[in-house]
């Protein structure tokens, strides 16, 4: 049966009222936001036909108007990159700014045909402040309201984290906007590429750089819990796994337990590290508790075992493997032993990756020549391929488990860049980067 979906607008009555929303201040005045009564505005999708929910966004009231304008631009440009909102033209909207102190006129917002406006107010001091309140035009009715604070030395976090409010409040799940997507970043000639890592806003905005370039820097991976990175570094000839504290630069080797450590990956508790040690012309699994100096082997065969991934909870480890004669899929237990193949699709199969849900595991397939960025479910059904191109490789989840990115290169002179999609293959956009890109890396939600 061929996947629908489907845009439910739902305004049923509520029983009982409920409190969603705190007040807000703004110089003397309170803001006290009402308990909206009837059923919030949803959106649903479940799979690939869809059409995005109209949405205005008028410019945010500020004492800087140009601030305002800029938060709003943020706001839109964050929505519309998701694929499930279409915000409203700014030129339908000349003149008009978000008042969160009165309801919407509704009338007028039907007329230009949106189902949902967003009215926002932001202020700058010690820290900036917003607050937003999103309103059903149809019912209207007011859909959510918050009150939001941020770093004033980071003050683009503030449209983030108002945008993830409204992806929440429309859809039911977390948002992915307030997040940084660490990077290898790729210049210079292309049989020569420096390659180093670089961190930035989801965005594309903010760009920092990791490390100097004086050694290769591969595999980023960002821990669950902390702002700490698992990579690999050539600094003494040999790939080794390293840790980079973001907030200190300081950076450690986990240990010398082979000749290559490679491949790493964070538990979801962030306390422990699988990876991958190449011995004696054998490559396996190993995990360690961050610290320890003592690894605990997990698989032991003749095949090479390499990019463990851990499912949400912790207890299980998909993983490729050419045990079989051609890199395939396998999930085992955490502690190892009982590994179980569920890749069965033509070509081979590597770089899995286990949604932060736990639905699905991502994927690189290789066949006939092409690359596809895929996912299939933990048991190897449902496999469905998102995207596919001359070379394309390394997923990596939005915290969300609804997007994903991946780097891809068409070849030629050409260099890699990074993508992202949907988890029902829609929505296929470039990620801005100011050099070639690979091997993407998603943090959880900066919280």
């Amino acid at each position: 049966m061929k996947n629908q979906s489907t845009r439910r607008l739902a305004s049923a009555r509520m029983s009982s009222r409920r409190t969603l929303l705190k007040s807000a201040a703004f110089g003397a005045a309170g803001l006290v936001f009402a308990s909206p009564v009837i059923a919030q505005l949803r959106i649903v999708v479940s799979g690939a036909q869809f059409t995005p929910l109209p949405i205005a966004i008028p410019d945010f009231a500020s004492s800087d108007p140009t601030f305002g304008r800029e938060v709003a631009d943020i706001v839109r440009a964050n929505l519309r990159r998701s694929g499930l909102f279409s915000p409203l033209d700014s030129s339908e909207m000349v003149g008009m700014v978000g008042d969160v102190q009165a309801e919407p006129d509704f009338a007028q917002w039907q007329g230009k045909n949106v189902d949902a406006v967003l009215m926002g107010q932001v202020e700058r001091g010690q820290q900036i402040q917003s607050s937003v309140r999103v309103w059903d035009t149809r019912a209207q009715v007011q859909v959510e309201g918050r009150s939001l604070a941020t770093d004033a030395s980071a003050w683009r976090r503030i449209a983030h984290i108002v945008s993830d409010a409204v992806y929440t409040s429309l859809t039911g799940e977390s948002g992915y906007f307030d997040t940084k997507i660490v990077y290898v970043a790729e210049s210079g000639p292309k049989a020569n590429r420096v390659k180093r890592l670089a961190m930035m806003d989801q965005d594309g905005e903010n760009l920092q750089y990791l490390t100097s370039g004086n050694s290769l820097a591969l595999t980023p991976r960002y821990s669950p819990v902390q702002a700490v990175l698992a990579y690999m570094n050539y600094d003494d000839g040999q790939p080794q796994v390293y840790l980079l504290d973001l907030a200190t630069g300081q950076q450690q080797r986990i240990g010398s337990f082979g000749q290559m450590t490679f491949s790493p990956r964070f538990s979801p508790d962030g306390r422990s590290l699988a990876f991958s040690v190449e011995a004696a012309g054998t490559t396996n699994l190993f995990s360690m508790p961050i610290g320890s100096g003592n690894p605990r082997q997990l698989t032991n065969s003749a095949a090479i075992d390499t990019s463990p991934t851990f499912s949400p909870d912790g207890a299980r480890i998909a993983f490729e493997s050419d045990r079989g004669g051609q890199q395939q899929i396998y999930i085992m237990d955490a502690g190892g032993g009982g590994a179980q193949r569920i890749s069965y699709g033509q070509g081979s199969y590597s770089t899995p990756v286990w949604s932060p849900l736990g639905d699905l595991i991502a994927f690189t397939r290789t066949q006939g020549g092409q690359f596809h960025i895929g996912t299939m479910k933990p048991d190897g059904s449902g496999e469905r391929i998102l995207a596919s191109s001359f070379h394309m490789e390394g997923p990596t989840w939005a915290p969300n488990g609804r997007v994903l990115m991946y780097f891809s290169d068409l070849g030629g002179n050409d260099g890699p860049r990074l993508y992202s999609i949907d988890v029902w293959g829609r929505n296929l956009q470039q990620v801005p980067t100011e050099t070639f890109a690979s091997d993407p890396a998603w943090s959880p939600l900066l919280g």
